[in-house]
């Protein structure tokens, strides 16, 4: 099996990104609506979106709070051009940035809540617990941290995709970077990642199969 570099992964995919999504994520056209109905109608709520992607999460979210300013990282480029060219009457509230989410300054007490919707399954416990720890630093006094992905059901499950991940990295020879595979974790251990980092209250709000909203609360 070969591992593709995330990036080149995504902008080679970032034409039929949304059909994809659509016809293969199990209760998707709820996912989305359901993640919208958590953001509130304040007037230019700042928000973060991390893995934006072509923004389809955005595309609900503007239909219940049309002034939102939105600050949107994903290391697709060809991706957030699809936002550009959606929303393209919004481009004064919206900041995209091609980057590593990981790595970028995003910054503290600078939004009112930040999201990820199907992006983070692809990393480890410790990166995620590093990158709450930014998103918790990042999120105004009373803000608020939305995860919608796909999450592993058990921990038999989990376990398996961590392992088969080491093993054909290491096959491969790759010691660092970012690769696409899926390495889902419980929802159960997705709590304690997120209490781990600091926030006071984690709950799941959504639930369709394998995919899952959690809500965090600073």
């Amino acid at each position: 099996m070969e591992l593709e570099e995330m990036s080149s992964f995504f902008n080679s995919r970032a034409k039929n990104y949304e059909q994809h999504m659509m016809n293969n994520i199990e209760g998707v056209n709820e996912l989305y609506s359901e993640i919208a109905k958590l953001i509130p109608k304040i007037n230019e709520l700042n928000l973060l979106d991390l893995g934006c992607g072509t923004g389809l999460e955005l595309d609900e979210i503007f239909k219940i709070n049309s002034t939102v300013k939105v600050t949107g990282i994903d290391l697709a480029e060809n991706m957030m051009e699809k936002i550009k060219q959606k929303h393209n009457d919004k481009l004064n509230q919206l900041n995209l940035i091609v980057g590593n989410y990981f790595d970028y300054d995003i910054g503290t007490c600078m939004f009112d809540c930040a999201l990820s919707v199907e992006t983070l399954h692809h990393f480890t416990h410790e990166e995620k617990i590093n990158l709450y720890k930014k998103i918790f630093k990042s999120l105004k006094q009373n803000g608020f941290y939305i995860e919608a992905d796909y999450m592993a059901p058990s921990q038999e499950y989990e376990d398996y995709h961590f392992n088969e991940n080491r093993r054909i990295r290491s096959k491969l020879g790759i010691t660092e970077g970012f690769y696409h595979y899926d390495t889902p974790c419980t929802v159960e251990n997705q709590i304690q990642m997120l209490q781990k980092a600091g926030f006071k209250s984690v709950e799941k709000v959504w639930e369709y199969t394998n995919t899952v909203i959690l809500l965090a609360k600073k």
